[in-house]
């Protein structure tokens, strides 16, 4: 599995190199800027973009938007962030298109190299892996007549898990609930997002979309 990594930070990004190489990754390309991410982007064969949000020579938003526009040259190239920060309006603008392969990372959170490879390895198989605090801003200020607001609590919980990338099994454990129950409330989700029958997989990634776009119709 090929990656490109964007990382301005030396130590950092050698560390998450040889991570990566570790775990049976192929780093294409290592780089520091906006600039040198773009033409990796457009020169490198790759499964999965890593990319830091803020980059040189601006540090405002050069990484992902250098992503964002590779993802919109090949719709649905997976991008994994890694941020310091929430940054709601381009966590939105990577979900924008509706399609999966898409994570968001906070740097000081990830607290083990089994849990990033496992988020680098979903999103780049068109999953999702989402902080669960950059979940939780993306539903803050969420109006009363929104469609999601049909789903119950518990509802909002399975589907809250889904988007942090947990399968049923892992659900089921968090929640002290039964597999099967986790079930139940996945196709109640379907049902009330008006999801129809597809291969399972995709079903949930539309279902995280939704949720997180504020949308009963990804």
């Amino acid at each position: 599995m090929r990656v490109v990594l964007a990382e301005d930070l030396f130590l950092l990004r050698e560390g998450l190199c040889t991570l990566l190489t570790a775990h049976g990754f192929t780093v294409a390309a290592a780089v520091a800027s906006g600039p040198e991410l773009r033409r990796a982007l457009a020169e490198e064969e790759l499964d999965i973009a890593v990319v830091d949000v803020r980059l040189p020579p601006t540090f405002t938003d050069e990484g992902l938007q250098a992503a964002l526009e590779a993802r919109r040259s090949q719709p649905g190239l997976p991008v994994l962030v890694l941020s310091q920060h929430v940054e709601q309006l381009y966590a939105r603008e990577l979900l924008a298109d509706g399609t999966g392969g898409v994570g968001y990372l906070l740097k000081d959170r990830v607290l083990g190299a089994a849990e990033f490879v496992e988020a680098v390895r979903r999103v780049a198989d068109g999953g999702t892996a989402m902080d669960p605090e950059v979940v939780a801003r993306l539903l803050g200020g969420r109006h009363r007549d929104d469609p999601l607001a049909t789903l119950t609590p518990r509802e909002r919980e399975v589907l809250a898990l889904m988007a942090e990338g947990y399968s049923n099994a892992a659900i089921a454990a968090r929640l002290f609930i039964s597999e099967s129950a986790v079930g139940k409330h996945s196709a109640s989700i379907f049902g009330k997002l008006g999801i129809t029958a597809s291969e399972e997989t995709n079903r949930r990634v539309l279902a995280v979309l939704a949720y997180l776009n504020g949308s009963a119709h990804p």
